[in-house]
């Protein structure tokens, strides 16, 4: 039976394994020639020092590299991220605001957001009430308007006069008929305009039928400029007739009057008010 090699009983003493006892030894003189035999000498040893040492310097070097290529495809990767980032953002608002069911995209390396309740934009009212409103508020023509009554109440007008408001230079008159008889005669020359209603307070004709409306119209004299056929401008005062937005309106020769505009009156019209049988005929006298 062929002998093991004397490295294997090497082997096995340096590992701390068992040696077999049976086996003969070899002589220490021996194994101390062949260990120095095989002993690097130091010309072998620098060979050696140098190759290792330049090893690793060399992956050093690769492995440097390699860490500079990672972190600058790191860098590109972010950049190429954040603008992807900026052209979605960009995508999003020019598309305007649209309903998407994925979810916030994450940052690497950022936790997760709590759950947060999506802003829904409210509808804006059609005027904010916090805003200041520098609007007229009617204040001030309402107490323009208000008239203090003997008994102390207050009733507002629901007229006020023009700009052109003007008395009249001649003598206007109302012929007032029931039926084909004459029941009265009233001068309207005296001042620029005459409330006809049923509020003997603020009135300056007084009606009494049912049908008509507390401050039914008003009879308004006006300042007009009128074109002659020559060419000339001239001036001239002339009557209006306006609606107060009354009840059962105002008829001048049987045609209703539209409501809240001026109407022209000319000599011989003949006016109602609401369903009273009264007829009040315009006629007018030469200037004195």
């Amino acid at each position: 039976m062929a002998r093991e090699p004397d490295y294997y009983d090497r082997s096995k003493q340096h590992r701390g394994g068992e040696r077999d006892f049976g086996r003969e030894e070899e002589p220490y003189s021996r194994r101390r020639e062949r260990d120095t035999r095989e002993r690097p000498t130091d010309r072998d040893r620098g060979s050696y020092d140098r190759r290792r040492r330049d090893d690793h310097s060399g992956r050093r070097e690769r492995y440097g590299r390699d860490d500079e290529r990672d972190v600058g495809r790191g860098r590109d990767q972010d950049h190429r991220r954040d603008r992807d980032r900026g052209r979605e953002d960009r995508d999003r608002d020019r598309a305007g605001p649209s309903r998407r069911s994925a979810s916030p995209r994450r940052r690497s390396g950022s936790q997760p957001r709590r759950s947060q309740s999506k802003s829904v934009p409210r509808s804006k009212s059609p005027e904010d009430k916090a805003k200041p409103n520098f609007a007229p508020s009617g204040l001030l023509a309402a107490a323009t308007k208000t008239v203090e009554n003997t008994d102390g109440t207050k009733t507002v007008l629901k007229y006020h006069e023009p700009p052109e408001a003007r008395k009249p230079i001649v003598g206007w008159r109302l012929y007032v008929f029931k039926g084909k008889e004459q029941v009265d005669l009233l001068h309207i020359h005296r001042q620029s305009a005459y409330l006809i209603g049923r509020d003997r307070t603020v009135c300056d004709i007084t009606i009494e039928h049912p049908s008509c409306s507390k401050q039914h119209a008003v009879i308004q004299y006006r300042m007009v400029r009128e074109k002659s056929e020559f060419g000339d401008v001239r001036s001239s005062i002339k009557p209006f007739l306006i609606d107060l937005e009354s009840t059962n309106g105002t008829q001048v020769n049987d045609d209703p009057v539209p409501q809240s505009r001026y109407y022209e009156l000319k000599p011989g019209d003949v006016i109602k008010f609401g369903e009273s049988a009264r007829e009040y005929v315009l006629l007018h006298d030469e200037a004195t």
